[in-house]
């Protein structure tokens, strides 16, 4: 069953089980990202303060030239002004405001440009005074009755402010103080968080890479590379953004959603009551988004994981595209795909479109009741204006973090669509498994025996149907047949990149499942038609970075199969670089290199898949010449369907649909006049007809 098959309904976004799973992955990180938590919460504090400061500095300070004071005739403990013989302590200084009902209240007010303090609490709004004076003396009316006032001279005023100025410096520089240590606070808990994201992202690419490596390849066959590269990469990505955006700082949002409401509660409850009338109509458009962009977010991560698909594809098969000249067709076929990643996208944003100023809407609503509620209290001096003014800072910080949180829902949902794809592969089983206690085979002698082999890649569509032999340790054996009939699938056997569904295969005598197959492979040695090589040099592609192979023995390998004739041309000898797939050397020079290393590992069983059939005839000779040299004393298994370079083969297994027709040296093959002799005769008519006359 493929596992990676992209479904249009993946189930819930938000899978419990799915974050709980995550989740594990973060554990050994709990220290840390409990830090960033606290971290959050005193970031929180810094982030409320602002304008409740603000607020104390509009009421306190700025506007404080309006509160009552209380008169003392003897100094007070409290903070106070002198003046005239009596001592003024401010109504916000006194810890028992009941005090005011039953002591001597003064209150400075202000006509025109100038200042007045008054005896008595004023009744009435500073619009409606009128401040006359008669023979040096000042009053005005309230009330039907003449109040007087007294002038208040500039250093007088200033006396009275100067609480006020130092109040506000103090104000300021808290207020300097908490943005400072909001800042810090800040910079420790991203830094700390992204390094911490950074390194749970880096563990879980390490075990999707490592499970990669053990799976089948059988699970390759059936899965492109560019959905594949899309899970290592795009995916793991969405869960680094998940991780370092959403996971942490998830409880930001909801602190400061917290504090804010506590603090506006605090504050005025009938005020934060009216501004909390929105958030119905803000639950109602979450939800809608929610439902929406989890179908578009899907549908947008499956069209990217079909374009990575094909542009892998095309990518890999560009020489193909080029040569049948089909740069239209596929371009053609490119553009479809792209354009239905392109619908996909706009149908998200479209849900991002709508949900944005929906949410912006009622944002302005809120302000609007908040303005036109608390607006009316300020004018009738119900109100404290800094309060009006701190809810105004409140709401918006209010609407930031629920904006933040679809954000995060968003992040969250593409996360979770990523996270189950890779779950699923790593999920998926190794379809070759060791035994519960393998066997190393310590050095191989190099004996091989199938005994009634039956394999097919795919249900029952048999490749090998009840195939027997037996190749002898130092024994050099080829397979040849026609395209299909099984040679390759019995190398593949023999390395156990596959599992036979029937029958055995005997290393030594003993069942190949027996053994550790890392180890088993580790005394094959392969060289296939279709050399690949790694991005690097060719030091490191020949020993494949192997530190038990040192570069003497790199060197002389690499002499072994002829292969330092064209090395030691290069500019930088072994240290030459080697672009993706060798694409700068020749057919024939990389298959000298895969020669080389083979060789290199010194295993027991060499195996030849058409290694000489991109090779011109010079470098053949000198391959030929040097494959007689490592042959001695080793297993050999060719395959190949020129048949001069399997004449003096030991053994001949001649394949044909899946079974074996024809088993001999070349000589008793070609006497029996069979299959063998049929495509003997096909590739050296001429020559065979001259050499019988």
């Amino acid at each position: 069953m493929n596992h990676m098959k992209e479904e249009d309904d993946l189930g819930k976004a938000f899978d419990l089980r799915l974050m709980k799973r995550l989740l594990k992955y973060a554990k050994p990180f709990a220290g840390i990202i409990a830090l960033c938590i606290i971290l959050l919460m005193l970031i929180t504090l810094t982030d409320l303060a602002g304008p409740y400061l603000i607020k104390i500095a509009i009421d306190d300070h700025i506007k404080g030239l309006n509160t009552p004071m209380v008169a003392y005739d003897t100094e007070p403990s409290y903070k106070y002004v002198e003046f005239d013989g009596k001592y003024l302590v401010r109504e916000n200084m006194l810890p028992d405001k009941s005090i005011m009902k039953h002591e001597d209240i003064y209150q400075i007010i202000k006509y025109k440009d100038d200042y007045y303090l008054f005896n008595g609490p004023l009744t009435m709004k500073d619009d409606q005074l009128i401040v006359e004076e008669s023979n040096g003396v000042y009053s005005f009316m309230q009330g039907g009755v003449q109040q007087l006032v007294q002038p208040l001279t500039k250093e007088q005023y200033l006396s009275f402010r100067q609480q006020d100025i130092d109040g506000i410096t103090r104000i300021s520089l808290l207020f300097l103080t908490t943005i400072a240590i909001g800042f810090v606070f800040n910079y420790i808990q991203v830094y700390i968080l992204y390094f911490t994201g950074q390194k749970i992202i880096f563990n879980m690419r390490e075990e999707l890479f490592s499970h990669l490596q053990k799976l089948s390849l059988s699970f390759f066959d059936k899965n492109p590379v560019g959905r594949l590269v899309t899970r290592v990469t795009n995916d793991m990505e969405n869960l680094n953004e998940m991780y370092t955006s959403v996971l942490v700082n998830l409880f930001k949002d909801l602190f400061l959603l917290v504090g804010i409401i506590i603090v506006m509660l605090r504050m005025n409850i009938k005020l934060a009551l009216v501004s909390f009338t929105v958030i119905p109509l803000i639950l109602i458009a979450a939800a809608i988004f929610r439902l929406k962009a989890r179908e578009a977010y899907r549908l947008v991560r499956v069209k990217l994981a079909k374009i990575n698909a094909t542009l892998s594809e095309n990518i890999s098969g560009m020489r193909i595209i080029q040569i049948f000249k089909k740069e239209d067709f596929k371009y053609a076929e490119f553009k479809d795909i792209n354009q239905e990643h392109r619908a996909a996208s706009m149908k998200e944003l479209f849900v991002f479109a709508v949900f944005r100023p929906s949410m912006d809407l009622i944002y302005s609503l809120a302000l609007a009741l908040l303005l036109w509620y608390g607006g009316v209290r300020v004018l009738g001096n119900v109100l404290p204006f800094g309060v009006l003014f701190a809810f105004v800072n409140y709401i918006e910080k209010f609407f930031k973090p629920i904006m933040d949180l679809t954000e995060k829902f968003n992040i969250l949902q593409s996360a979770m669509a990523s996270s189950e794809r890779i779950f699923m592969l790593l999920d998926e089983e190794e379809g070759i498994k060791n035994s519960e206690l393998p066997v190393n085979p310590g050095k191989i002698i190099g004996q091989i025996e199938f005994k009634n082999v039956w394999f097919a890649y795919k249900d029952n569509n048999w490749v090998l149907r009840d195939v027997s032999f037996k190749i002898n340790p130092g024994e050099t054996a080829a397979f040849v047949g026609a395209t299909g009939a099984g040679k390759t699938s019995i190398i593949s056997l023999i390395c156990r990149l596959y599992d036979v569904q029937k029958g055995e295969i005997l290393i030594d005598g003993k069942n190949i499942k027996e053994f550790d197959k890392y180890e088993l492979r580790k005394q094959i040695g392969t060289v296939l038609q279709d050399v690949f090589l790694f991005t690097g040099d060719i030091l490191s592609n020949i020993r494949l970075n192997s530190t038990e192979i040192s570069e003497e023995r790199v060197k002389e390998v690499a002499r072994y199969v002829n292969a330092d004739r064209f090395i030691d041309k290069l500019p930088k000898g072994y240290q030459e670089e080697v672009k993706e797939r060798g694409a700068t050397l020749s057919s024939g020079q990389r298959q000298l290199l895969a020669f080389a290393r083979a060789l290199a590992f010194d295993p027991a069983i060499l195996v030849l898949d058409e290694a000489t059939s991109n090779i011109d005839t010079e470098t053949e000779m000198l391959i030929q010449d040097a494959i007689n040299k490592v042959i001695r004393n080793r297993t050999t298994i060719v395959i190949a369907h020129r048949l001069s370079t399997i004449q003096h083969a030991d053994k001949i297994i001649v394949l044909h649909k899946g079974k074996i027709r024809e088993m001999g040296n070349h000589q008793k093959l070609l006497d029996t006049k069979g299959m063998y002799y049929d495509l003997y005769l096909l590739q050296y008519k001429e020559s065979f007809q001259e050499t019988s006359a």
